[in-house]
């Protein structure tokens, strides 16, 4: 049997802190997801209960509910306490429902992929 190092020993105490609490992870593939801590391991897996996922585009969000979710250590950038207190967005935020958020979402990669595009094309111009 190993034991953990001052390292692993730190992550696991600092986490204990937030069971039962509501949190928000920050994924490596930008996803933002929010549930309830309940279960997690030395390897920075946790388990997220009444979890769903945050999507925002320009002024619109919605929230997608998942469930219980398992998330792999190795895909958790950020892991941050939200403050039931405060409203969690700005006033300016408009909810809307999941099938329109999938629609902007996708206008705005098309937005993304033709500015690729485009600056490809004028890489002949060299204005340097």
């Amino acid at each position: 049997m190993s034991w953990a190092g001052p390292d692993e020993l730190l992550l696991s105490t600092s986490l204990a802190g937030f069971l039962d609490k509501k949190l928000i992870v920050l994924l490596r593939d930008g996803r933002k997801l929010l549930g309830t801590l309940c279960s997690f391991d030395q390897f920075a897996n946790v388990v997220l209960q009444g979890a769903c996922e945050r999507v925002i585009v320009g002024e619109l969000y919605c929230d997608v509910p998942l469930g219980l979710y398992v998330i792999r250590g190795e895909n958790v950038v950020l892991i941050g306490e939200l403050d039931l207190e405060k409203d969690e967005l700005p006033a300016h935020m408009t909810c809307v429902p999941e099938a329109e958020i999938r629609k902007a979402e996708k206008a705005e990669s098309e937005a993304r992929d033709l500015k690729g595009s485009m600056r490809k094309r004028m890489e002949f111009l060299d204005y340097d």
